[in-house]
């Protein structure tokens, strides 16, 4: 049952005044449940119960905290289709969608809950001491990584599952040992309740500290800066807009104690279109891309927006066949209004532009909130003039841009900001002549593509989901994987601590019997 109000820590509340709802796009009418902002005296007390969780919580074993988030994927699946009809009824998305979704969910939750069971995630080093060493003696030192403390969790508007309430921010942040407030994305509240209360139960069961796990309601920016301000907040995770991950930024910068922001932005995702691959496959690609490019309405951060060629004869064969293949797609509903609202303004400040014109529109009618799809196209001169034609249009668009050689488009690849993705259409034996573009590619990238298509985002060790600014705040880190933990500690070292009061990781006797580097050398052996 949704309540409308905000779990602070397992308590729900709702002394504020400021109410608001979500909205069904599919139906084209708000949703009847009434959600209460958090106050300040809310957001204060949130912050407070998660600093002090943090104390105990950091503490506890690798096992435990491998409970927790197997206990969380449990209860969520313990919500059932109740679920999945909210998650509908709030994004728009198909009943398939959302199980895909919350399959995903489910499933990084176990994968951090794996990584803490086996536990040499913590990277811990022990470098034994030289008493008599020679000029000077070495001292014993042990190194592993240690939680930051509360962190805070923006929802995505486009993932109600996958990278909000309980999904890859919250799980790698909890799995680290940090607690986490969650500010709900206002979009779809009523399922981030459902999550949370999830979560919740899942704190109980494995008796989880109180205030290890809130969940805020906020309609505005207040809530957000209200959390990224407070001085117990010690790092935030967010997934969404260039001018909002910023804004979050510089908020974080100017604390009097700077906390990072790992924020995943804009992408435009470039994909260069080899001539010899158009030759033998263009039907192929032409089709491939014209479903990338309207996969759910466009709503992926990974959306190819940005198609690179060298005109010719292959490249005008590729853009028909993409014009064909594109315009017989039915649409997909948007999130929200207002997301429909932005990407026709974003495509009609395209089309706008000069030197701009369209290939392919989809041609019938469509609801309300539906986007209907639009392919354009530019020289690359233009392109290069004009660097609003390079920002994000988010949903199904894309441009294709058409170079006079190989040098322009090179100097095209250069001069983009960075991006999640990149991609390369070619030949096995073509791509040999293409070392220049390869290297390009990689320096403005977070993952380069070969033969395939950017959207779609496996959940493993070796994914990277992040880039250069600004597609993501720090191109070290990834928000998808095992991996994305490292986002939430620090290194720390131990001198000469005595070994019964070290961590267990760290002691002589490893009693965890995990990977650590000892004396430079990788294994599971004690110290002698």
């Amino acid at each position: 049952m949704i309540t409308g109000k905000n779990y602070v820590g397992s308590k729900l509340k709702a002394a504020g005044e400021k109410t608001f709802k979500t909205y069904n796009p599919q139906l084209d009418i708000e949703n009847p449940w009434v959600f209460t902002e958090a106050t300040q005296g809310e957001i204060e007390e949130a912050v407070t119960l998660a600093h002090q969780a943090f104390g105990t919580y950091k503490n506890c074993s690798g096992l435990e905290k491998a409970d927790f988030l197997n206990a969380i994927a449990d209860e969520v699946l313990a919500l059932g289709d109740n679920l999945l009809v909210q998650y509908c009824s709030e994004s728009g998305f198909p009943m398939g969608r959302a199980e895909g979704e919350r399959g995903r969910m489910v499933g990084q939750l176990r994968s951090f809950a794996q990584m803490l069971a086996e536990g040499s995630w913590v990277q811990a080093a022990i470098d034994t001491a030289i008493p008599e060493r020679v000029p000077a003696p070495k001292e014993d030192l042990r190194k592993m990584l240690v939680p930051l403390g509360p962190v805070v969790v923006f929802g995505s508007s486009n993932f109600p599952f996958a990278f909000s309430t309980a999904g890859g921010d919250t799980a790698s942040a909890l799995a680290a040992g940090c607690p986490v407030i969650v500010k709900s994305h206002s979009m779809h509240v009523g399922t981030g309740e459902m999550v949370a209360s999830a979560i919740l139960k899942a704190a109980q069961k494995t008796n989880m500290p109180e205030g290890v796990f809130s969940n805020l309601v906020g309609g505005g920016t207040t809530l957000g800066t209200s959390l990224v301000k407070h001085p117990l907040v010690k790092a935030v995770g967010f997934t969404g807009s260039i001018r909002a991950g910023r804004a979050l930024f510089d908020l974080a910068a100017q604390r009097p104690e700077p906390i990072p922001v790992f924020a995943e932005m804009g992408s435009v995702n470039p994909v260069v279109f080899l001539p010899k691959a158009l030759a033998m496959n263009s039907q192929k690609w032409a089709t491939a891309y014209a479903g990338s490019i309207t996969l759910g309405a466009g709503q992926f951060c990974t959306n190819p927006g940005l198609l690179i060629g060298i005109k010719g004869a292959e490249l005008n064969k590729f853009a028909e066949e993409l014009a064909k293949a594109i315009e017989k797609i039915e649409p997909f509903c948007m999130l929200h209004p207002s997301m429909k609202n932005s990407f026709e303004e974003g495509t009609s400040t395209m089309m706008a532009q000069k030197g701009v014109s369209k290939i392919a529109e989809y041609q019938g009618g469509a609801p309300a909130n539906y986007g209907v799809q639009k392919i354009l196209t530019v020289d690359g001169k233009t392109f290069l003039e004009n660097k609003r034609l390079s920002h994000e249009v988010f949903g199904p668009f894309s441009i294709l841009v058409q170079c006079d050689d190989e040098e322009q488009l090179l100097r095209i690849i250069n001069q983009l900001d960075g991006q999640l993705t990149g991609t390369i259409i070619g030949e096995p034996n073509e791509l040999k002549q293409y070392n220049k573009l390869i290297a390009a590619m990689q320096n403005r990238v977070g993952r380069l593509i070969f033969n395939g298509v950017p959207t779609g985002v496996e959940v493993c060790p070796a994914m990277i989901h992040g880039g250069p600014y600004p597609a993501s705040s720090d191109s070290r880190f990834t928000a998808v994987g095992i991996h994305a933990v490292n986002r939430w500690v620090r290194p720390f070292s131990y001198q000469n601590w005595p070994n019964e009061l070290l961590p267990a990781e760290l002691q002589n006797e490893n009693p965890l019997q995990i990977l650590r580097t000892l004396n430079n050398i990788q294994t599971k052996s004690q110290v002698k």
